[in-house]
């Protein structure tokens, strides 16, 4: 199977069986330009803009691609300008008067351990390089699942991660175990997708065929067994005492 069929057989299961909003997207990290891939167009005001757009094209980014997000830039470990330096310290310098990131909090943020030429964003149906991060933006109910598929291909539980939400890339890429996000203030400004109700989950690209297997088994899975569950609240409501056998039983068509 050609690497291209296999990304979007893989994205296609994953959208279906996670009922996505939007597709996944796949992040990639390189030296060089890939053939074929243009720069992104345009300025963005945060790196996690990228999520968003890059649901819909392929695009490469460099770190001047990140010129108004000095977190950003700072969390995907990119070659900073003079300016974008200026910028973090300056942020920096504000949550900490807000108390909102103190001086022993910096050692607690992953930054990407490698310094990439380029960042690749595309929806993971098309591709252009193996990612090495894909992202889903899921609702609650989606994160059971993921949750549930984290237990069985990594045998533990993904941890939540709160600001910046950018971070979740390169504690995923760092550590190759997924993690779910819950956001920061910042991304959900920032993005139109990443409303009250939706949280950032990431997968390592080297686990993503076998997180993939195993969300489609679970999501399944979660199907039958909350119908399951709502017969028996429903019978149970009516004054019935059913036994599993017989909850079992009306699942029967």
């Amino acid at each position: 199977m050609s690497q291209e069929r296999k990304f979007s057989q893989l994205a296609a299961i994953l959208a279906v069986s996670l009922d996505l909003q939007q597709p996944p997207v796949a992040i990639s990290f390189t030296c060089s330009l890939p053939a074929g891939v243009k720069r992104h167009p345009g300025r963005v005001p945060a790196g996690c803009r990228f999520w968003e757009d890059g649901a819909s094209v392929a695009f490469a980014t460099t770190a001047s691609d990140h010129g108004l997000c000095a977190i950003g830039v700072y969390t995907h470990n990119l070659q900073p300008s003079p300016a974008q330096q200026t910028d973090l310290m300056d942020a920096l310098k504000v949550f900490g008067e807000l108390e909102y990131v103190r001086p022993e909090d910096l050692a607690l943020i992953p930054v990407l351990a490698t310094q990439p030429g380029y960042v690749v964003y595309s929806p993971l149906a098309n591709s252009p390089l193996p990612p090495d991060v894909v992202l889903l933006l899921v609702n609650a109910n989606q994160t059971l699942i993921l949750s549930e598929a984290t237990q069985q291909v990594e045998n533990q539980n993904a941890p939540a991660m709160g600001r910046p939400a950018c971070a979740i890339v390169p504690q995923v890429m760092n550590t190759g175990r997924a993690a779910l996000s819950l956001g920061c203030c910042g991304a959900r400004a920032y993005l139109d997708v990443l409303t009250d109700d939706v949280a950032v989950f990431a997968i390592p690209g080297a686990s993503l065929e076998a997180y993939t297997r195993r969300i489609e088994v679970l999501a399944n899975a979660n199907h039958v067994l909350s119908k399951f569950h709502q017969l028996r609240r429903r019978d149970i409501a009516a004054g019935g005492t059913p036994t599993i056998k017989d909850s079992l039983a009306a699942l029967a068509p």
